[in-house]
């Protein structure tokens, strides 16, 4: 009866140390868009201007009076911008490139009451996603296209969808703990 007790009791311990991997595994992580130190100044203006004047973002808090405008560099409101664009595209590697003027990062780049946008909600929502490699984007330094039939990005974003799996998933491991018994 003991060494019965102890499989399942080990069963459950294995269980419990899956799931948790899971969860874990499931969620995104967090990441930004920021330019490139090493970018030269023309470039960055030229990308930044094209993002900003394409009406995709909105680069008010890097304007005169808006929150995100200190430092007043060309770095930092070029960050702002293509973050934006970033957020918007779902976090999409392709999105952040501007003709190799900007990079990902996980280290947030806000600072005091700067809050870049970390997600497609706080960045405004959906656009199009950008060719990964066409050139024909924003992300890539070139113009914007209109949106082609199933290039947009999901409605739903897919850590709040992990989310959403996690109370199936407990009940998943819950019915084969009972089986155990």
């Amino acid at each position: 009866m003991r060494g019965q007790a102890e499989v399942v009791a080990t069963a459950v311990v294995v269980v419990v140390v899956v799931v948790v991997g899971m969860i874990r595994g499931s969620e995104k992580e967090v990441t930004w868009c920021v330019a490139r130190s090493e970018a030269g100044a023309m470039a960055l203006e030229a990308a930044m201007d094209q993002v900003c004047g394409s009406g995709v973002v909105d680069c008010s808090p890097v304007q005169p009076n808006g929150l995100c405008y200190l430092p007043n560099t060309l770095p930092s409101h070029a960050s702002y911008a293509f973050n934006s664009y970033y957020q918007r595209s779902n976090a999409n590697p392709a999105a952040c490139d501007f003709h190799g003027t900007a990079t990902i990062t996980i280290s947030n780049p806000s600072y005091g009451s700067c809050t870049y946008p970390s997600s497609i909600s706080t960045a405004g929502g959906l656009i199009s996603t950008p060719n990964a490699g066409g050139g024909d984007d924003v992300g890539d330094g070139g113009r914007l296209n209109p949106p082609v039939v199933g290039s947009t990005v999901p409605a739903i974003d897919m850590a709040v969808a992990s989310h959403l799996c996690r109370p199936l998933l407990l009940v998943m491991c819950l019915c084969f703990v009972s089986l155990l018994f």
